[in-house]
């Protein structure tokens, strides 16, 4: 059996738990996965919404990757930061709000409820811009079910690393991997 499939199994065995009422970081599951299989995920995206559906939860499904770039266009000097780049680190902040706007519209439109579980895909695509930590801080409250966050990277001693490109940090999440589910 692949790690992907796996990964779904892991997940499906997960999600068939009972829910208990949770705070917000509490609610989040990161599926764990190796970044060099960033593609097969993404075909895969719907083998977890099928596990999520035969397990009696609703699926929502939110991707990332091309908010950055939807963001910047956006701006009103969005040429004059594609000149000079350096200029973006303070708008940043902005981008971040954006997100979280998106997000909450697409929910909000979703009708997700206290049993919709409301993945997250394309996080690697904040690689440099912004911290999972701190997209994942902004999501979660406005999640009532789950929030799934699919993780291009690794977990280890209670450390996640994104892309294993630098130090990671903590987080409360659940994490489930390919090997176990934590």
């Amino acid at each position: 059996m692949s790690k992907l499939k796996r990964l779904v199994e892991n997940y499906g065995n997960y999600i068939a738990t009972p829910w208990s009422e949770a705070a917000a970081a509490q609610r989040v599951i990161f599926c764990v996965y190796n970044e060099n299989d960033e593609l097969r995920l993404r075909v895969s995206i719907d083998e977890f919404e099928l596990a999520t559906k035969a397990k009696g939860h609703q699926w929502c499904h939110f991707d990332l990757t091309n908010t950055f770039a939807d963001w910047l266009a956006s701006q009103k000097y969005a040429k004059s930061y594609f000149q000079k780049p350096q200029l973006i680190n303070t708008l940043l902040p902005k981008y971040a709000e954006y997100i979280a706007a998106q997000f909450k519209e697409h929910i909000a439109s979703a009708g997700a409820d206290n049993s919709t579980v409301v993945a997250v895909s394309g996080v690697g695509s904040l690689f440099g811009f912004q911290k999972v930590k701190d997209i994942v801080d902004k999501l979660a409250p406005m999640v009532p079910g789950r929030l799934l966050v699919f993780f291009p990277g690794s977990y280890e001693n209670n450390n996640y690393r994104l892309l294993d490109g630098y130090d990671g940090w903590n987080y409360l999440a659940v994490p489930i991997t390919a090997e176990k589910i934590y």
